[in-house]
């Protein structure tokens, strides 16, 4: 089985896509499978987090920030990939340090997923963005 998901995104930070995921496996999932997801973009990752207090995402969100501020911040002179927006090269390196695939286990039809984690796509850039993400289970 496999299908592809559509992420409208409203810019940086982390937008949960749980819900569509377990739909779909629930239309045909065998007993026990792995579920992969990859997202087809450069500048946005995939992670599992999370999804009973939003502050926990704004927290993160916050902290990649800091972390990989934009390039016109004098702390990011040395960067040379400019041309695309300060926020080009910096979601290049956030998504080179954040997975940009996930494994999740399905038993008994169900992502094998802890009570309080959720899956999100994480935006690094400052504009929305549709981003797709494709997903097999085998």
């Amino acid at each position: 089985m496999n299908t592809s998901f559509v992420i409208e995104t409203r810019g940086p930070g982390l937008t949960e896509f749980t819900r569509q995921v377990a739909d779909w496996i629930a239309q045909d999932a065998p007993d026990e499978a792995l579920l992969t997801l990859f997202v087809r973009h450069t500048s946005c990752s995939l992670v599992i987090q999370e999804n009973a207090d939003s502050e926990v995402r704004t927290d993160l969100a916050a902290f990649f920030h800091r972390l990989v501020p934009p390039s016109d911040d004098p702390s990011m002179g040395y960067l040379t990939h400019t041309y695309e927006g300060p926020d080009d090269m910096p979601g290049h390196i956030k998504a080179a340090l954040l997975p940009t695939s996930l494994q999740i286990p399905v038993i008994g039809g169900r992502m094998a997923l802890g009570t309080w984690q959720g899956i999100y796509l994480f935006e690094h850039r400052s504009r929305p963005h549709r981003r797709e993400v494709v997903a097999l289970l085998r």
